[in-house]
This record gives C-alpha cells, structure tokens and sequence, in this order.
C-alpha cells in the first residue's frame, strides 16, 4: 500500500468519526437551548479543550508556524504573546463570572440574549445589533477556517485547491448541522488533543533526527535564507520591531473578552468545580500550543529548504514538515495521516464553532428574540439548520480564491468581534453603572471602527490599518471602552432591579 493511500485512510477514519459524533448527538437535540448550549452540562476537561481548540484553527498550525518561518520569533512572536495572556485572563477573570451571570440573567444561551437580559433591552435593540455584528464578521471568520482547509487538502493529496476547499467545508457542515452545541465540544475535545500531540511531537522528532546541533542549527540560521540579517536576530523577539508591532501582537490578546464561541463555553460549563478544572487545563494547553507552534517555525526553518516551502507557500510549514519526517525520514505514513489530521482538526474545530454562534444569532436571537418571539423550539432548530447551510456558503465564496490568507481573514474577523463585543462582556460584569445606551453605543462604534480601520481606503487609497501599522483592535477596544463609559455617565442610570441582579451575581447582596 503506497504512503498516499495511508493518509487517505487516516483521513477517512478521522472524518466518519466526526460525521458518526454528530449524527449521535443529533438525537439529544429536542430544544434550542440544547442545540446551543448542551444544556450547561460540559465537563471540565471537554470544556476547556472544546474552548481552546475552537479558538485557536488553523492559524495555529498553519498561519503562526509560517509566519515564525518565515521573519523569525519577532513574526507573530508578539502576537502569541498577546494571545497567551489575553487567555489566562479570559479565564481567570471572566469565566466564572459569566457562567454565574448568565444563568441568573434570564438563562441566557447565546451572548446577544445576555446582553439584552443584562440591560432588561425590551425593545430588542442590543440583540438585534450584535446578532448582526456575529453574523458578519463570523462569516469571515469561518471564511478563514474554509481557506486553511482548502490549503491542508491541496498540500497533502496534491488536489485543486477548490476541490479541496469544498471537501473540507462539507465535511464541516455536516456534522455541525446534526449534533449541534454537544457534537462540536465533543469533536473539538478530540481535536484539541490530537492538535497538542502533533504540536509537541513534529518538533521534538525533527530535532531528534538533525542530531545534537540540530537545536543549534535551528537557532543559526543565518544560511538559510535570512538574507541582510544576523543569525540571532531570527530568534529575537524584538529584531527589526517597532512600538506599533508590539502595541499591535498585544493587542490581539484584548479579542478574547468578545470572542462569542469561546464565551459560549464558559456559559456551558457544568458548575463551578468543573470550572477550576477548566481553567487549569486550558491555560495549560494553550501555554503548550503557541510555545511549540513557534518553536515549529524555528526548527522548521533549519530542517526544510527553504526555496521549496517559499514555493509552496510559508503558511504550509507544518504539513510539510509532516510529511517529510514521516514519509519519507521515517516512513510511517499512517502516523503522517493522524498528525495531519491534527492540523485538519484546528481546522474544523474553529470552523464548526463559529457556524454553531452565527446560526444562533440569526435563528435564536434574531428570528425568536426579535421577529417571531412565540417561535417553537422545532422551528427554531430548523431555522438553525438552514442559517448553517447558508453561512457556509458565504464563508465559502470568500475563501473560493486559492489566495487568500488564513491570516489577513483571521485577523479582520478577530479584530471586529474583540472590539465590538469585549469592552461590553467586562463591563456588563464589572461595572453596575453600564446602561442600555451606553452598551449600544460600545457595539456600534467598536465594530465601526475596525471597518473604517480596516476597510476604507482614507489616505491616498490605503487603509488606517496599513498607514499607520497600528491593529484595529488596538484602536477599537478602547474606542468602544469610551463610548460604554461616556454615554452610560451622560444617560439615565439603569433601574433598581438591574443592580439587583448585578449585586446578586457579584455577592454584595442577597437574593
């Protein structure tokens, strides 16, 4: 049996058993909040892996390693700085107190319904804008997810990048649209696994066959393509940056108080023991990951030619590495197949996610919050199901260019959720004082901003984001931050009976 047709059938295994998880759990789904929330029964281990491994996709082990490989640590070293404590934070502040909230505000199973039971919003203002914003710049988030697949299945079984990219979005779709909120955290609980296995493992073997120098030939590099630059300057994290770049890789750690399919899983948590757990297993797993998904940019740049990885493309490091070590050093083309599945999985786990939030913004708090608010829990799900198939389709059409960046999407799409939705998750749980007006008034213009930032072309047909070098969440989190502040001082204070429920949940007063 030649090396191809082994990981053709690792892959085979790997996707019949996702499709089997959620056609399995698509049994378990008689109400939407069982569709979107697993009835708040996750465990700690599947929670906390589910979390990480929907968060970090295919950059993790595609677009981190490539660009490490490409400029060196100082590449996106800052950025998985950013990351790393944006994480820890995330836990350790916000989850607990968002599980606690959420359930007493309403039993709210989505974050626009939070929001609105948290400003007791009647008028469906607050749900209504930041189901839009999910539903938005979700599509390009998943449009990211889509892209990085297309690449994993072009790179490995040397097909069309199209043909690729609609094998893996199918795939996706199907088990997202029958299992629902339980298929995904199961599917992603496996996936996380098997990420952090091939993380630690790829690098670990490459060293180990480049012998006792190879660590000193991964931190040499100066005759491997850095052209113009001395050899330790590819392991600095401070060659050739600017206070804009670190301003910016910092940044990106503000994102995760707004990231919808991470907090989702904090409301899902079982109880607050399960929650410890988390906590503890998540920053553990994300320490590992970002510390090793750079070190695989490191010893990837002494190990592979660089001519050849530069021609197919920086962002496919980490497959390539794959299939050198173990067809071709090693020859064991099985295991080749289960850690490129690994890679599949960061994929998947990611994308599943981000389809799972958006259908509930449009079927959930959308179609039941705001159209038809006596909607059953069978149309709901309907409605769930085809607003999954349409997302998808969208997300497809974006990532249908063959050039497209799992980079470039990822950070548009991260920059425009974290500006928008995390200075209101903080502020909604850690200042009583936020009003409804004050919380309208931090979507809007966080998620405004990234699009002007972004998108419009103001100075000489360039973007502010490209003018300045300055990432639009470093600009829009704060933006929002003000206007939350700003407009709640200036307006009505919010009613008793909302700092009722806020002092309840901080523990200064009794129910």
């Amino acid at each position: 049996m030649s090396d191809t047709i082994w990981v053709i059938v690792a892959f085979v295994l790997y996707v019949a058993m996702m499709i089997v998880i959620g056609a399995a759990y698509s049994k378990t789904n008689v109400k939407s909040e069982d569709y979107f929330l697993g009835g708040r029964k996750l465990g700690g281990f599947v929670a906390a892996l589910s979390a990480q491994a929907s968060d970090m996709s295919g950059w993790l082990l595609m677009g981190l390693p490539g660009a490490i490989f490409l400029t060196g640590i100082s590449g996106d070293g800052w950025v998985a700085l950013g990351l790393l404590i944006g994480t820890i934070l995330n836990w350790l502040i916000v989850a607990s107190p968002l599980r606690k909230y959420t359930e007493m505000a309403g039993n709210s199973v989505t974050l626009p319904m939070f929001f609105e039971n948290r400003f007791d919003d009647k008028k469906k203002r607050l749900m209504t804008v930041s189901s839009v914003i999910i539903a938005f710049f979700f599509i390009v988030y998943t449009a990211s997810a889509f892209a990085a697949g297309g690449k994993l299945f072009s790179s490995v079984f040397g097909i069309d990048y199209r043909a690729a990219l609609t094998i893996g979005a199918v795939v996706i779709l199907l088990y997202t649209f029958m299992g629902g909120f339980m298929a995904v955290c199961t599917t992603d609980f496996i996936q996380g696994m098997l990420m952090i296995i091939a993380l630690l493992a790829v690098p670990i073997v490459a060293l180990a066959i480049m012998g006792r120098d190879g660590l000193t030939m991964a931190a040499g590099l100066a005759a491997n393509g850095l052209e113009g630059q001395e050899a330790s300057d590819f392991v600095n994290l401070f060659a050739g940056k600017k206070a804009t770049d670190i301003i910016s890789g910092f940044a990106w750690g503000l994102g995760y108080f707004g990231m919808p399919h991470i907090l989702v899983r904090f409301m899902a948590v079982r109880d607050e023991k399960a929650m410890k757990q988390s906590k503890v297993i998540a920053i553990s797993w994300v320490t590992l990951s970002l510390v090793f998904a750079c070190v695989i940019g490191v010893v990837g740049r002494a190990f592979m030619n660089y001519d050849e990885i530069m021609e197919a493309g920086n962002e496919r490091i980490f497959i390539e590495m794959i299939k050198r070590l173990f067809m071709n050093e090693i020859r064991l083309p099985i295991v080749a197949g289960i850690f490129l599945c690994g890679i599949l999985a960061a994929i998947m786990s990611t994308a599943d996610s981000q389809l799972l939030v958006s259908a509930s913004a449009v079927a959930e708090d959308i179609y039941k919050g705001v159209i038809k608010k006596d909607a059953d829990d069978d149309s709901v799900l309907k409605l769930s199901r085809i607003a999954i198939i349409v997302i998808a389709l969208v997300a497809y059409f974006i990532a249908f260019n063959p050039e497209s960046s799992v980079m470039g999407l990822v950070s548009d799409a991260w920059a425009g959720l974290g500006a928008a939705f995390g200075p209101l998750v903080l502020m909604s749980l850690f200042w009583k004082r936020t009003n409804l007006s004050g919380a309208i008034a931090g979507l809007v213009s966080g998620a405004v901003t990234v699009i002007l930032w972004d998108y419009i072309p103001f100075v000489n047909g360039v973007t502010l984001g490209k003018t300045t070098g300055l990432y639009s969440l470093a600009i829009g989190f704060p933006v929002s931050l003000i206007f939350i502040v700003i407009v709640s001082l200036a307006t009505k204070a919010p009613s008793d009976a909302i700092v009722k429920v806020f002092e309840e949940v901080k523990g200064t007063k009794k129910a």
